[in-house]
């Protein structure tokens, strides 16, 4: 017996078997974002350390397991902050930041780098712009305030949850802090 493959069986094999290769997309940049969030402000970078306490407390309100990095925080001489965080997305890691007024509510999210395959909607601003004017005192929780994409969920929900957990960070921490 004689195998005569058909040729298009054997490209649909291939691209098949070929891996997904995520690709980084690099949409802003630390500096570029804090332009975007905090304009006309003049940041400070504020490291500050997370213990175990700390870490616990964020984790309990966000449910996000990945650490919290305290070296990625600045604070404008208003009192406005600028935070740099990372999450899950379905695999790899969505680095994005937060920008929060004095009072702790959001003043705006953007994505910095984003390297999953799709989802890649969630860098869109009709999307961000939910999260604006945001606090501690809101769910932002994916389907209560925060409106889910569809092939997106769960960059959407780790997003979402990764800006409460900023939230939580300010309330606890960062309005404690005095002005330099």
């Amino acid at each position: 017996m004689n195998w005569n493959p058909y040729p298009l069986t054997i490209i649909g094999l291939a691209i098949i078997s070929t891996p997904m290769i995520a690709q980084a997309k690099i949409y802003a940049s630390v500096e570029q974002a804090q332009k975007l969030l905090l304009p006309n402000k003049q940041l400070h970078q504020t490291p500050i350390l997370i213990d175990k306490e700390l870490q616990e407390k964020m984790r309990v309100a966000s449910s996000i397991r990945h650490p919290f990095q305290g070296n990625r925080i600045w604070k404008a001489n208003d009192g406005s902050w600028f935070v740099v965080d990372e999450v899950v997305g379905k695999h790899e890691m969505i680095t994005y930041a937060v920008g929060l007024n004095p009072a702790g509510s959001i003043t705006g999210i953007e994505i910095l780098e984003y390297v999953e395959s799709y989802g890649y909607e969630v860098a869109e601003a009709q999307w961000r712009n939910q999260f604006v004017g945001k606090n501690i005192d809101d769910p932002i929780k994916l389907n209560q305030d925060i409106q889910n994409i569809g092939g997106a969920t769960l960059s959407c929900k780790h997003i979402a949850d990764g800006v409460k957990r900023v939230a939580v960070l300010h309330d606890l921490v960062l309005k404690h802090m005095k002005s330099k």
